[in-house]
């Protein structure tokens, strides 16, 4: 699970993921020794259940999303976004549907505090700046440059926080992000898994963009916008 300063090194981790990442044996990416990297995609699923036997309020789901989903995700997301926040990417199926979607890897920041996750992010997108972070913490770390975000992408397991978590990191979050971007999130819930008190407390509309049931579990996709903008 994951969440300012100049940006990082290209192809480098901060030094918060370096801190996070002692203790844990590299050993646990067997899929380094793969060098075809859709062969080291087809372990993700098997690294996602390790993770979450490991760590299950953390990790919150226990696979990755499915191809549907990541496009549903993304849909209202393009080379003419900009730059992109992606809160929580785990493995990554959000961020390469990104990519191939025409974002440019060095235009994406991604915030993601379990170590092993943030390791493999970095052989996977090394152009991309990658915070080693609670997601909570956005707006005090030293390492998310000084720009705004043209959107965002939310794979946090939201659903698994109480209300003041959730508030703090889409505070965070919208606090970088320019006045008309919207964040895109999904839950396996009936309804979005921000709670209305914390939307009308940050001025925020919640949108249903749609659902899939293409995924495990099936999952429905919100868009959070200001207000004055999903007005």
């Amino acid at each position: 699970m994951t969440r300012h300063g100049g940006h990082l090194a290209q192809g480098r981790l901060s030094s918060d993921v370096l801190s996070l990442d002692r203790g844990y044996p590299r050993t646990v990416d067997t899929a380094s020794n793969l060098h075809d990297p859709a062969s080291r995609r087809l372990l993700d699923p098997f690294r996602f259940l390790l993770e979450w036997v490991r760590d299950p309020v953390g990790t919150a789901a226990v696979a990755p999303s499915g191809k549907a989903l990541a496009a549903l995700m993304i849909r209202g997301i393009d080379e003419t976004t900009g730059t992109v926040l992606e809160l929580g990417p785990g493995t990554g199926v959000f961020t390469h549907a990104l990519v191939a979607r025409g974002v440019a890897e060095s235009d994406l920041t991604l915030v993601e505090q379990n170590p092993i996750f943030a390791r493999l992010l970095q052989q996977r997108f090394p152009r991309a700046t990658i915070l080693g972070i609670d997601a909570a913490d956005l707006s005090h770390a030293q390492t998310a440059g000084t720009g705004i975000f043209g959107a965002a992408i939310c794979g946090l397991g939201l659903r698994s926080m109480d209300a003041m978590q959730v508030e703090a990191i889409m505070r965070a979050a919208f606090a970088r992000m320019k006045p008309d971007a919207a964040l895109y999130l999904f839950t396996y819930g009936w309804r979005c898994s921000v709670p209305d008190e914390v939307l009308t407390r940050l001025g925020l509309a919640a949108e249903r963009v749609g659902a899939t049931l293409r995924n495990v579990p099936p999952a429905s996709v919100y868009r959070l916008a200001a207000c004055a903008v999903a007005g």
